[in-house]
């Protein structure tokens, strides 16, 4: 609030109206970043008076009402950013073939800002492909569904203006879902038969190639490589189906093991911190290294002439982080079940499997490099002699290597054996690390064993929840991501989940090693204080075995 004038003439008092002007309280002010305005700012001006006669009298000068208080309007709501696309230029018209939809039913909605286009033989083919109880048959009546529900309340809509895709709630998907809703003029060479499904697709993507030349470009996405190969033949744009992969090279997939550089001591040893607990040391660590830990994950140095360091995150808090020694399972008084690491990796293995806290462990590597024994061993120690779980639960995938043998007789676990083949083989490298018992002792024990290791089928996981198990799901990387989510969430309390495989050996169509459920997992579970995993390098099956996975 303005201070009022001062008085005119001497001896002069305020006015009442001024008193209480300023006895009363002040309004908030608030600060304006730019000065309103109103009127333009006077410079101030000295006035002089004359001072009076003494026969004058005495006037007092009039003084000016004061001004209201300022109040800056409230500011302005701030406009919401749009979403910048990723694609300069009109957005491209995606047409999809059949099996795109049947690989991922989702696949209408991750394409961004880009329109979907939908051929009918491409409905067709979903039409023949729902009934039944696979994979695939369970992803086409999903698209079905999904197709059902954008086609629902378009009655008002034009055929040619195209359903949103985010209607149904998919905010991700900013294009448009366009059918084929006319015949179109298809010219195809001679050579190409018209009355094959994919040829067919191939002639609506040349005619709306033709149709909106130089407006936009029309893409074909399928999972056919020899699709593809026939559209790029035709100087069609092709392009293989990508949304579905969870890293684009494999080489960046997460190992679960870190080198430590060789000046780790001098950049990080100023402010650590050590003490030891359990058996083990512990080292807090602060330094330039620490955004690059994840919990769970193996450190190692190894420098000649000095002791080498094998440790463990297993704490970041902030700018720090604790690193934990490991036990070391080389030697032969930490042997579990009879079995000892004899590497690095598959010592890191070790610790993880038989850590009561990690609940979910993957472990990848070639062939021979000890996977299934080292987690058949680690299941078996804690379930017989440590009485952690009550027992041990194996399933695979059921893709044959080659042509299919036919139907197989028997229960659930007479049909998976022909599957078992290398459980066998692992227990009974086991049954033979026992060389103080005898033949007696050996059958009776293989007995005992079998008794607590049950084979069960992946087609009946659905709905079952698994308590205090110890459960291997060998070959995972012919999963998918789906049946990867179904076979985790079976865990219940106090189980333990063991997924092991190679990601080399791919046998499922349409499953790449950047699609596979094994690397979804191995990518979604990184970080997490009760998951671990570990790839292991050097393969221990025999030297004819390491010759093989390298020279063939």
């Amino acid at each position: 609030m303005p201070l009022p004038k001062p008085p005119a003439q001497r001896a002069a008092l305020l006015s009442a109206e001024d008193f209480e002007a300023q006895a009363a309280p002040r309004a908030l002010k608030k600060t304006l970043k730019t000065p309103p305005a109103a009127e333009p700012a006077v410079p101030p001006v000295a006035e002089f008076y004359d001072a009076p006669s003494p026969g004058a009298a005495v006037q007092a000068r009039p003084v000016a009402a004061p001004q209201p208080a300022v109040v800056a309007p409230p500011p302005e709501p701030r406009p919401r950013r749009a979403r910048k696309p990723a694609h300069e230029g009109p957005p491209k018209l995606f047409v999809l073939d059949t099996n795109v939809l049947m690989h991922d039913p989702t696949s209408l909605f991750r394409f961004d800002e880009h329109d979907v286009y939908l051929p009918m033989i491409t409905l067709e083919e979903l039409d023949n492909h729902k009934k039944g109880m696979s994979e695939v048959a369970r992803n086409a009546r999903q698209v079905s569904r999904d197709l059902d529900a954008l086609a629902t309340d378009t009655s008002s809509l034009e055929p040619t203006a195209g359903i949103p895709l985010a209607k149904t709630g998919h905010r991700e998907a900013g294009g448009k879902l366009f059918f084929q809703t006319q015949l179109r003029n298809i010219q195809l060479p001679a050579g190409l038969p018209e009355g094959k499904a994919d040829n067919q697709i191939l002639g609506v993507v040349q005619s709306l190639r033709d149709e909106h030349k130089g407006q936009r470009n029309v893409v074909l996405v399928s999972k056919d490589i020899n699709m593809r190969i026939k559209a790029r033949a035709l100087g069609l744009d092709a392009e293989d189906y990508r949304n579905d992969k969870t890293l684009d090279d494999v080489d960046l997939l997460y190992t679960g093991v870190l080198p430590l550089p060789s000046d780790f001591w001098d950049r990080h040893g100023k402010t650590m911190e050590s003490w030891q607990q359990g058996g083990h040391t512990f080292y807090r660590i602060a330094g330039p290294l620490v955004p690059a830990l994840l919990i769970n994950q193996f450190v190692y140095l190894e420098i000649p002439g000095a002791a080498p360091l094998y440790a463990r995150v297993t704490e970041i808090t902030g700018k720090t982080a604790v690193l934990k020694t490991l036990r070391e399972y080389t030697h032969q008084k930490n042997a579990v079940w009879g079995v000892t690491a004899r590497n690095r990796e598959q010592n890191f293995a070790l610790n993880l499997l038989m850590d009561p806290e990690c609940d979910f462990l993957t472990l990848t590597g070639t062939a021979g490099t000890g996977k299934t024994l080292m987690t058949l061993a680690a299941g078996l120690a804690q379930v017989m002699d440590e009485r952690r779980y009550t027992e041990i639960i194996v399933t695979r995938v059921t893709v044959p290597v080659g042509e299919d043998i036919g139907f197989l007789p028997g229960t659930e676990e007479e049909k998976m054996s022909p599957w078992m083949g290398a459980l066998d083989d692992n227990l009974e490298v086991l049954a033979r690390s026992d060389n103080s018992a005898g033949e007696w002792g050996r059958a009776a024990t293989n007995d005992l064993v079998r008794s607590k290791i049950k084979i069960k089928s992946m087609n009946f996981m659905r709905g079952r929840t698994f308590l205090n198990k110890f459960v291997i799901i060998d070959e995972a990387q012919n999963l998918t991501p789906k049946q990867m989510k179904t076979l985790i969430t079976r865990a219940g309390p106090g189980t333990k989940i063991v997924c092991l495989g190679n990601l080399a050996q791919i046998d499922t169509p349409y499953l790449t090693e950047g699609s596979s459920g094994l690397t979804y997992a191995v990518d979604r579970f990184k970080g997490w204080p009760h998951s671990g995993h570990v790839m292991l390098a050097r393969g221990e099956r025999s030297r004819l075995a390491d010759f093989a996975s390298e020279v063939l």
